[in-house]
């Protein structure tokens, strides 16, 4: 059962724009009121698709 998404706290949104400026990722759980979330840059595709699998599958933390 998929619950919807909530907005992560102003705080969260504000610290992912800044890391966007250093060309860096963030991906968070799409799991309602999990702060499950990973952030990367310079990494290989198959290491991107690995980081993103794991921080959207709830499952796994």
């Amino acid at each position: 059962m998929n619950q919807p998404q909530t907005s992560p706290p102003l705080s969260e949104r504000v610290s992912d724009a800044a890391a966007l400026i250093t060309g860096t990722r963030t991906i968070r759980c799409p799991h309602s009121g999990c702060r499950v979330s990973v952030r990367y840059r310079h990494v290989t595709p198959d290491e991107a698709k690995r980081l993103i699998d794991l921080a959207t599958d709830h499952t796994r933390h």
